[in-house]
C-alpha cells in the first residue's frame, strides 16, 4: 500500500513539476502539451484525494470526527474544507477539492 501512495505522490510531483516548466518557458510547449499537463495535474491530485477519502471512510465515526477536528486546527485548511474534501459528496471525484 505504501508503494501505491508513493506512485500517486510521484505522479502528482511530476505533473506539478511540468507545470512549473510551462510557467518558466511557456513558448516551449504546444497548446496540446499544456492541456495534457493540466489534465495530469487534475488527475494526479484527484487520485490522491480519492485515496484519502477511501481510507477515511474505513475509519469509525469517532476516529473520523477526531481526525477532522485535528486537521481543522492544523492551519492548512479549516475543518469545513476537510469535511467537504473527505465526507461531503461522492467518494470518487474527477476534480480535486477547491
Amino acid at each position: 500500500m505504501a508503494t501505491d501512495w508513493q506512485t500517486l505522490e510521484e505522479a502528482e510531483d511530476h505533473a506539478y513539476f511540468m507545470a512549473e516548466l510551462v510557467g518558466i518557458s511557456p513558448e516551449s510547449f504546444t497548446l496540446e502539451e499544456k492541456r495534457k499537463i493540466l489534465d495530469d495535474m487534475l488527475e494526479a491530485s484527484s487520485a490522491i484525494e480519492n485515496r484519502m477519502r477511501g481510507n477515511f471512510a474505513e475509519l469509525d465515526e469517532v476516529t473520523q470526527t477526531r481526525l477532522l477536528d485535528s486537521l481543522g486546527t492544523s492551519g492548512y485548511r479549516d475543518r469545513d474544507w476537510w469535511y467537504r474534501m473527505l465526507m461531503d459528496g461522492p467518494r470518487h471525484r474527477d476534480k480535486p477539492t477547491i
